[in-house]
């Protein structure tokens, strides 16, 4: 077994950490939209590292372990590009401000709102079946990784009888994760989330802080010289050999960035628990800095580093060590996904090992109580009740809900003990995902953006996305290695989703929709939601996307997003023309990552300082918030009678 007694305590610790905030939240749980959104009191700390860890699962970890150590800080380059988009997309508070708006518990229920009931169960079947096969994949990976990295057996012993070893694990996990979700809905998700991100952010660092000391970079620089001549980890101009992940990949991601925003429905209850419209948009825009810790630093120079104890001789007695064991797994996918976890139990230390097991079961079951939380949340109330005669008493309610969260993790059992996965984990996603994800951006888009959207045009835009992308499902399950993998399906399902949604919304439109009316704008305004502390703003600052919301503080964060955007966009732009015109050694590009590493660790420092103390004192205002909060049993998200919004 890798793990030591400290390592352990260090695991027993975090979760003993996360059931006391559970707990804790337990008594605050008083209704529906409670259960749902945290009854809408979650401030913006709260809410961007809630959604941050149910994107940060344990599959995610090894997902990102397994695409970085195939391309290395290469595809980190052509991602800068990806910032700027993020950047516009989160200080514009792209879909999501207007998302927030309709106060939709779900987003089938804006589909009702905005289009019909019957496209609501639709969409809500859909989501609910895309989610829970894209889900499937999730315990089956955290699982795998648990058993590697600690060192378990494949089976043991239980009063003579053999027991799996896999069976037991994604058992205990899913059984924590269950308990978490139980006990509080979206305030104990919201709360373990919060405890579990900022444990993460910290062990990224101090891990990274960790093998920068160990390890120096002319050893890392000499192992990645050893990659193929067009498959270079460094140089982003001598990529085109890398397979899957190239930059094709990252393209088609760019674009989903933009049309996907709010579409895929994991982490739903954080899309709708914020205290108003510019909480959740303010939360967007410091996802800017929660992800430095993590997407910017730890999971690319990790990889990096277990492909230098991969091939270098310097580690030979590593590779010795952990080679028969990859050897003997049958699947090249679930090989690559072991090899970094495995180097990792021979290089961390005690304490280290143990605090990096306990990263990846927050990561787990942080990703899991959210889902759980999430798809059930969509069965019941998009599929389920929109058939119900009677009105549910708010108690009968949450029972539904959480007897559909049990039935959810007995799907996931079942399914982790049948399915044998066969393609990388980020490809599988992309193509069990775009099932919902495929169609809905375009109706999600044309029905917050565009009063010429119809209900025709919905439903073909979503029919055109599931049909492309179930049959890029199959066809990928059934044909190995076809040259149209799950990425480009994804966006081919995007390209002709929207097409669809247009030319049908032209031809069946009759009047306009009024949007005013669904958004609370004007007339309809909730004053709840709308916090003026500038009725007048400067000119200058609403060109940045700064209106009449912002506090001084507020437009300190914006101006912190923009330059730290600039900066890796400047060195992008420059970068690139001075390749293309220019012999750029890969001397060059080592000590340009080299710096890179360098300045993530010293801003990822301040911004888990930071994060806390923003973090705690939401989590106080929220428990205030929630304690003096009247109750409105009839929010609900059931919709007793469809709304026309299409009058004034």
């Amino acid at each position: 077994m890798n793990l030591h007694l400290i390592d352990w305590i260090i695991v027993l610790s975090m979760i003993g950490i996360m059931l006391w905030g559970v707990l804790y939240t337990k008594k605050l749980m008083r209704s529906v939209s409670d259960f749902l959104t945290a009854g809408r009191t979650a401030g913006r700390y709260l809410i961007s590292m809630s959604f941050g860890m149910a994107q940060l699962g344990a599959i995610t970890i090894v997902g990102m372990l397994e695409v970085n150590y195939i391309s290395g800080f290469a595809l980190r380059w052509w991602e800068f590009t990806n910032g700027l988009v993020i950047l516009i997309i989160t200080v514009s508070g792209w879909v999501v401000y207007r998302f927030r708006q309709t106060r939709a518990m779900t987003m089938a229920q804006f589909f009702e709102m905005r289009y019909s009931k019957n496209f609501r169960v639709f969409a809500g079947i859909l989501a609910f079946v895309s989610g829970i096969i894209n889900f499937g994949l999730f315990p089956i990976v955290g699982a795998r990784f648990f058993i590697y990295f600690i060192g378990l057996p494949n089976t043991y012993n239980f009063l003579g009888i053999e027991v799996s070893t896999f069976a037991t694990v994604v058992l205990v996990l899913l059984s924590i994760s269950l308990f978490f979700v139980f006990s509080g809905g979206q305030i104990s998700v919201i709360v373990a989330d919060f405890i579990q991100g900022l444990f993460v952010n910290t062990v990224f660092v101090v891990i990274a802080i960790y093998f920068v000391i160990i390890i120096d970079w002319q050893t890392i620089f000499e192992a990645v010289s050893s990659a193929p001549k067009d498959a270079s980890l460094i140089n982003p101009f001598k990529t085109s050999n890398i397979e899957d992940f190239n930059f094709w990949y990252f393209f088609i991601g760019m674009i989903g960035i933009f049309y996907g925003k709010l579409s895929w429905q994991g982490p739903q209850g954080s899309y709708t628990s914020a205290r108003t419209p510019h909480e959740a948009k303010m939360a967007e825009v410091l996802g800017n800095f929660r992800n430095i810790p993590q997407w910017s630093l730890f999971l690319y120079f990790i990889p990096v580093v277990a492909y230098t104890v991969m091939h270098h001789g310097d580690f030979s007695w590593i590779v010795n060590s952990i080679q028969p064991i990859l050897n003997g797994v049958e699947e090249e996918t679930v090989r690559v996904q072991l090899t970094v976890p495995l180097v990792l139990t021979k290089l961390l230390p005690v304490g280290l090992i143990g605090s990096f097991a306990a990263i990846m079961i927050a990561a787990f079951i942080s990703t899991h109580d959210t889902y759980m939380h999430s798809w059930a949340s969509i069965f019941i109330q998009d599929v389920l009740l929109p058939f119900t005669k009677r009105k549910l008493d708010h108690k009968t309610h949450i029972r539904y809900l959480k007897f559909s969260i049990l039935g959810v993790a007995i799907f996931l059992f079942l399914f982790s003990m049948f399915f044998n996965q066969t393609q990388y984990i980020f490809l599988f996603f992309a193509i069990t995902g775009s099932i919902f994800v495929g169609g809905s951006g375009a109706v999600i888009i044309g029905g917050l953006y565009w009063k010429k959207g119809t209900t025709a045009g919905a439903w073909s835009a979503m029919l055109t996305g599931a049909v492309l992308s179930i049959g890029g499902l199959i066809i990928n399950e059934s044909i190995p290695n076809f040259p149209i993998n799950g990425q480009m399906f994804w966006g081919i399902a995007m390209a002709a989703s929207s097409l669809v949604y247009v030319f049908v919304s032209l031809a069946s439109g009759k009047k306009d929709f009024n949007l005013d009316k669904l958004l609370h704008r004007g007339k309809h305004q909730i004053e709840d939601d709308l916090q003026v502390v500038n009725k007048e703003p400067l000119k200058g600052w609403k060109v940045f996307g700064m209106g009449k919301e912002f506090t001084t503080g507020d437009k300190v964060i914006y101006i912190a997003a923009y330059a730290w955007t600039f900066l890796w966009t400047i060195a992008f732009i420059v970068g690139t023309i001075y390749n293309l015109t220019n012999d750029v050694s890969d001397n060059i590009w080592i000590r340009f990552w080299e710096i890179f590493v360098y300045i993530n660790i010293a801003v990822s420092i301040v911004i888990v300082i930071w994060f806390a103390i923003g973090g705690t004192i939401d989590a106080k205002e929220m428990f205030r918030r929630l304690n003096v909060l009247k109750r409105d049993y009839n929010d609900d998200g059931v919709l007793q009678n469809s709304i026309d919004h299409s009058d004034d």
